[in-house]
């Protein structure tokens, strides 16, 4: 090992980092500084085509497999992107309920109906596990979730190469590995072993803010019968997805793939938007065959040979001038490659409504979404599939008290609005109704109060 990995894995030892993170890490590394190749030309693919839809699927619900299942909730965030101080997923989606309350009643629900229990497991962060399990220890049901600790890793001078030193703030020395560490966390926590010694077989993995994707027993049921190691939940890209990641099928040896757009060479970045072509994206929802999955990273050394991707930053965010780094992360759904026989599956957009902005928690808080008894969020069936386009002034709403602020009562009603763009500083403080395509502008820098009624396919002054 050369002598800068050593000092990668010293540092990783120190603060206690799992022996499956610093290898996984350590295998990263290692590909950066071979300067592998990581691009998927369009040569070298073919489009995902024929793939199972779940409204097609005709099968009977097996009550026995809940007990063979884990849910696993991503909970690393901080959604400081949205000015949070905590936890995204304790943020308030509706009144008194929130991402996490939600997630706990949607497995209680299926327990019920199904007349089994699951199980409920948290991949959170350093940042967020205190506030989560203390958050949950104060709710009904929330007392059975379990936790591991998402890994930590060091962030890596671009000027020499060596681990990142920041004695002004040491924690900065340290970046999140993406939410591909799923994997190295579940074999370093113990969790894997655990889990697959009390008998469990299959899990259901998502975002914690996506609360369009539970367990649903005939999915897991599919999933069981079909004999796949993984199986990916896809949705069909729109104009709006051109630029983000899709399906493929690799052509040496026909396995599915995620192509990222760092992945795209300049010459294909055509064929890479054009959504036709490539039609699916991966909506974050896997289903895993956890024996499966210790199987794979046995015999890759106890990891995944995923494939790494490099952010050039600076080790303070907030300084420019600060040392340049490199941080390293993998994608949760690029182990799809890694599987023989792993399988994808489309789904309806209500599977995937994850809250990145303050556009998607309005569209969240109103009428176009509706939280059912079992705790799933969906479209309402008069949306037919299709979340309404907000694009709220990012100078006045990006952050979460400037749009507390600004929306300090009942959201306005979306149901039938196709787009909603909002420019200045305008409040919703009366009762408002929004239909078709619509834009409202504030006259000055001031706070102006929208005034009450339906604003239908207009681009108008407040």
């Amino acid at each position: 090992m050369s002598q800068h990995l050593e000092a990668f894995r010293r540092k990783m030892e120190q603060a206690g980092q799992s022996e499956a993170a610093i290898a996984q890490f350590l295998r990263g590394l290692e590909l950066v500084d071979q300067g592998v190749d990581t691009s998927i030309p369009e040569a070298t693919i073919e489009s995902a085509r024929d793939l199972p839809k779940v409204a097609d699927l005709d099968v009977q619900a097996d009550p026995a497999l809940l007990a063979q299942s884990v849910v696993i909730k991503l909970n690393g965030g901080l959604g400081t992107g949205m000015g949070l101080a905590g936890p995204k997923s304790l943020l308030e989606v509706r009144e008194g309920q929130t991402f996490l309350s939600l997630i706990v009643r949607q497995l209680e629900k299926q327990e019920q109906s199904l007349g089994a229990k699951g199980r409920l497991l948290l991949m959170n962060s350093f940042s967020t596990s205190s506030d989560t399990m203390d958050y949950l220890a104060g709710i009904a049901g929330g007392e059975r979730a379990e936790e591991m600790l998402q890994s930590m890793v060091p962030k890596r001078l671009v000027e020499g190469g060596t681990p990142a030193e920041w004695t002004a703030e040491p924690s900065l020395e340290w970046c999140p590995p993406g939410h591909g560490d799923l994997y190295a966390t579940l074999v370093g926590s113990g969790k894997l072993r655990e889990l697959l010694d009390a008998g469990v077989r299959y899990a259901f993995v998502s975002n914690s803010d996506n609360l369009g994707a539970t367990l649903d027993p005939e999915m897991l049921t599919y999933f069981a019968q079909s004999g796949a190691p993984m199986m990916m939940e896809v949705t069909r890209r729109t104009a709006a997805d051109r630029k983000g990641g899709h399906l493929a099928v690799r052509k040496s040896d026909g396995r599915l793939i995620l192509r990222e757009s760092a992945q795209c060479p300049d010459s294909d970045v055509d064929a890479f938007q054009d959504i036709e072509r490539h039609r699916y994206f991966n909506t974050n929802n896997l289903w895993l065959r956890l024996d499966v999955l210790e199987q794979v990273m046995d015999s890759h050394g106890g990891l995944l040979p995923l494939p790494v991707m490099t952010n050039r930053k600076t080790v303070d965010p907030r300084d420019a001038d600060s040392p340049a780094v490199i941080q390293l992360e993998t994608a949760m759904g690029a182990a799809i490659e890694c599987f023989e026989g792993a399988a994808a599956i489309v789904v309806g957009r209500d599977r995937f409504a994850p809250v990145k902005t303050t556009n998607d928690l309005l569209g969240l808080r109103s009428d176009a979404y509706r939280i059912d008894p079992d705790g799933a969020v969906r479209l309402d069936p008069a949306r037919q599939g299709r979340p309404p386009v907000i694009d709220l002034d990012s100078k006045w709403y990006k952050l979460v008290d400037g749009f507390a602020d600004r929306f300090p009562a009942k959201v306005p009603s979306l149901i039938d609005c196709e787009a909603l763009v909002v420019k200045g500083n305008l409040r919703f403080t009366e009762p408002v109704t929004i239909q078709g395509t619509v834009t409202l502008r504030a006259a000055g820098e001031e706070s102006a109060d929208v005034p009450a009624g339906t604003y239908a396919d207009c681009d108008q002054l407040v």
